[in-house]
């Protein structure tokens, strides 16, 4: 199934449609300000599983980001930062950023990677995040990859769905996405890194 939601002003009915998806324990693909995503409720541990079975990946062996609505959801899901970290994140979110910060006991097990770390996205994309806002919990987030070799990500939302509308429950055509990742920020070390630089530039 493929809906069209218009990002100018996301229709209410559509967004509860995509979000009881996600409260049965859906999959569902979805716009954001990158590339479009992968993803479900992180709430939901075999919709977590689905998402890492469509990539072809071990949910315990990825490293699976997720998208919260706003900073304050970051309390819940990782532990203390520093203030200049709060700071880096307010001046660049929402944005093209995956910031990586030490997880908390409350990211479900599956989400964490060895080293206890979980990535943290706010896009700037008002349909995504007034699904959030809905849903009340943060969506897991995964980039949706073409099987074009010329193409690391797919764009268009109509063959996104020719191509894994068999494999989720829903895509959501928002548009014509990007085909650049978000910059990654590792905030885990005695060091602020970019460990992938994408399509934002990090304002310091």
């Amino acid at each position: 199934m493929i809906r069209k939601i218009y990002p100018g002003n996301p229709n209410p009915k559509e967004i509860d449609m995509v979000v009881e998806i996600l409260k049965d324990g859906g999959v569902i693909i979805y716009p954001t300000d990158t590339v479009y995503g992968l993803g479900c409720d992180i709430t939901k541990g075999k919709a977590i599983e689905r998402v890492a079975q469509i990539k072809g990946l071990r949910p315990d062996k990825t490293n699976f980001s997720f998208i919260v609505y706003d900073l304050s959801h970051l309390a819940d899901y990782t532990k203390p930062f520093d203030n200049q970290i709060y700071k880096l994140m307010r001046r660049n979110l929402p944005g093209p950023f995956t910031f990586i910060l030490e997880a908390s006991n409350n990211v479900p097990k599956i989400l964490k990677s060895k080293k206890k770390t979980v990535g943290i996205r706010i896009p700037d994309n008002p349909i995504i995040l007034e699904i959030i806002r809905v849903l009340g919990n943060p969506i897991l987030t995964t980039s949706v990859h073409s099987g074009d070799v010329i193409l690391d990500y797919t764009t268009d939302p109509e063959l996104i769905h020719e191509d894994m509308g068999h494999l989720v429950d829903l895509v959501i055509d928002g548009g014509f996405g990007n085909n650049v990742p978000s910059t990654i920020v590792d905030c885990t070390g005695p060091e602020i890194k970019i460990v992938r630089q994408g399509l934002g530039t990090l304002e310091w």
